[in-house]
């Protein structure tokens, strides 16, 4: 175990090389290094603004350096899987934003090549590290939530479409860059955040459905390219009997869903909704003395207690604090990596369920699957 200072580069000085960036200037033991984008203006202002003595224009410069412990990885969706291999070529750990990559196909041969050169291969999924996740994680070990048997995925948008909407690049509407839209984009927290709670069970089949209905201004979906769903939903089945149901909307004309829930023959939790219309509150449910009952917790005190009375609780307190701790040694790496995986699976399973109208196996997907990977 080490206790100093974990030497990063970055890969990609956009939107999300940014926000890397923030986060890791709040962690003492990060250091931020070098930095690469193409784009010399932005690549110039970033590491300007964040203090980064090195960069880069080539990413296999970057790589070529042999002072790093690891690589971030903040590009868009398509070039995941090309630059993260090489980075393990490399000998480098890898930290790659999340999706884990365009397709399955790609996303496998990450964690293949992960495993081919010994690195960690870890991937950014930040509502695992909420505390309410946390708080339900207990919650299912000591038996309060009984046998588990269905969760639901939800995450909601009433117009939030990038670029169109007004946020964010082009480049998340484009299957060439970015392969899918709300599932991919922001169906990945919910989804991946449930399969922790459910210890990771094994998908078998998947069934689903996507849309583009709702208006968008004219000129910037002609600008855009506009190729993916703003809406996809699905209903996947798991070995063992568990379900999960999904809608993930970046667009529809509805207020703010409830939040995501996880239940068991002995209790359920409602995890927060983060919605454009508010955040819904994290709720408890069960029955005592024959009387059904909904709970609430002080997670604030909770979280209070555990960082004054556990070890290493501030490794779980974000992605970014994980991937450090891990890599001085501190924690093991959570499975991210393979949990990751699982996600894209059933995002995929849900495009092909729909290309056929039919449900699909977990086989069936993993076959159909073909790398999305933009040549370097």
């Amino acid at each position: 175990m080490t206790t100093r200072k974990i030497r990063i580069g970055i890969i990609g000085a956009g939107l999300i090389g940014k926000d890397h960036l923030e986060k890791y200037e709040q962690i003492e033991d990060a250091e931020v290094v070098a930095l690469c984008d193409t784009n010399e203006t932005q690549l110039k202002k970033m590491a300007e603004q964040f203090g980064v003595p090195h960069t880069y224009t080539d990413f296999r410069e970057l790589l070529q350096r042999d002072d790093l412990d690891a690589v971030d990885v903040c590009v868009h969706n398509n070039l995941h899987a090309p630059i993260t291999i090489a980075a393990l070529e490399a000998g480098k750990h890898v930290y790659c934003e999340k999706p884990i990559a365009g397709s399955y196909a790609d996303g496998k041969a990450m964690l293949d090549a992960a495993e081919r050169y010994g690195k960690k291969l870890h991937v950014q999924l930040a509502f695992i590290y909420q505390i309410e996740t946390m708080a339900t994680k207990m919650l299912i070990e000591e038996g309060k939530l009984g046998k588990l048997y269905h969760a639901r995925s939800t995450g909601h948008r009433r117009r939030g479409r990038p670029f169109v909407d007004g946020y964010a690049t082009k480049e998340f509407n484009r299957k060439a860059t970015a392969s899918g839209g709300a599932l991919f984009d922001m169906g990945v927290y919910r989804i991946s955040q449930l399969l922790y709670l459910m210890d990771l069970p094994k998908v078998k089949t998947i069934t689903g459905k996507t849309y583009q209905e709702v208006a968008m201004d004219e000129k910037r979906r002609e600008i855009s390219g506009f190729d993916v769903e703003e809406l996809g939903v699905g209903f996947v089945r798991f070995e063992g009997g568990l379900t999960l149901d999904i809608i993930e909307a970046w667009a529809i004309h509805l207020n703010g869903f409830e939040g995501s829930s996880i239940v068991g023959n002995v209790g359920g939790v409602r995890l927060p909704g983060h919605t454009s219309q508010g955040k819904t509150p994290f709720s408890y449910h069960t029955q005592v003395a024959d009387m059904d009952m909904d709970a609430t917790f002080d997670l604030g005190y909770a979280n209070y207690r555990w960082h004054e009375l556990r070890d290493n609780t501030d490794a779980y307190d974000s992605s970014q604090k994980h991937w450090i701790a891990a890599l001085q040694g501190r924690v093991e790496l959570l499975p991210t990596a393979e949990i990751a995986l699982q996600t894209i699976l059933v995002s995929e399973g849900i495009y092909l369920s729909d290309r056929l109208e039919r449900e699909v196996t977990a086989e069936e997907v993993i076959e159909a699957s073909v790398s999305s990977a933009i040549k370097l």
